[in-house]
């Protein structure tokens, strides 16, 4: 199963309802093959290889954990000498964004331990909630469209915003489902899954756009 594969299959257990803390097979598994992918590596030859899940392309030996909501991570601390380098990955699921991966921790072995509490036979890592954002701001409006009362604006990161005579809305895919319907845009896709508010807010602007130019 690639990656891609992966994480689709997820987002469809997502969309039956199965939580994610319930999905550790799937998570585990979409974090080992991210790992082999950035690493130019393989994944360990064993199931259940002791110590160590991925072999990076410079022969790194990576211990790799993926978690969702969990607020630490665990490690064996009798086979931590087996490993040589450590990644930590969070799978996001965001109604803006959808679900992606980010990199929590990415270091040598040594500098991991430094980061974690012990006992006789477990390694802690605690996961914070996550990094602070600039200020949208900065970044530039790369795309937009007015609709009534309403302009739709989508910034260099993805990111849409609604504004409503000029004010920012604070929960934009709400006004994006009542502009859908009235435009006429379906906003589920694949299997009843529905648009994050990143791609329906892109495929809002572009219908909008389009029939303004067709008058």
């Amino acid at each position: 199963m690639t990656n891609v594969k992966a994480l689709t299959w997820f987002e469809k257990e997502l969309v039956w309802g199965v939580a994610p803390g319930e999905l550790s097979h799937l998570t585990g598994r979409i974090g080992e093959l991210y790992a082999a992918m950035i690493t130019r590596g393989q994944m360990a030859i064993e199931t259940n290889q002791r110590g160590y899940d991925v072999v990076s392309a410079d022969n790194e030996r990576i211990s790799v954990k993926t978690v969702t909501t969990s607020t630490h991570v665990n490690f064996n601390a009798n086979t931590f000498d087996l490993v040589d380098r450590v990644i930590i990955l969070r799978i996001n699921i965001d109604d803006e964004i959808g679900v992606s991966v980010e990199t929590i921790m990415d270091e040598t072995v040594e500098n991991a331990r430094t980061q974690m509490r012990g006992s006789s036979n477990k390694l802690t890592f605690g996961v914070s909630s996550g990094r602070s954002r600039m200020p949208l701001e900065n970044l530039n409006v790369t795309d937009q469209a007015e609709y009534g009362e309403y302009m739709i604006q989508q910034y260099e990161n993805g990111t849409i915003e609604v504004l409503k005579h000029g004010e920012r809305q604070p929960v934009a895919k709400m006004h994006l489902r009542v502009i859908a319907a009235e435009i006429g845009i379906d906003t589920f896709y694949e299997e009843n899954k529905e648009k994050n508010t990143r791609l329906l807010g892109a495929h809002i602007i572009k219908k909008l756009n389009a029939m303004k130019a067709g008058g």
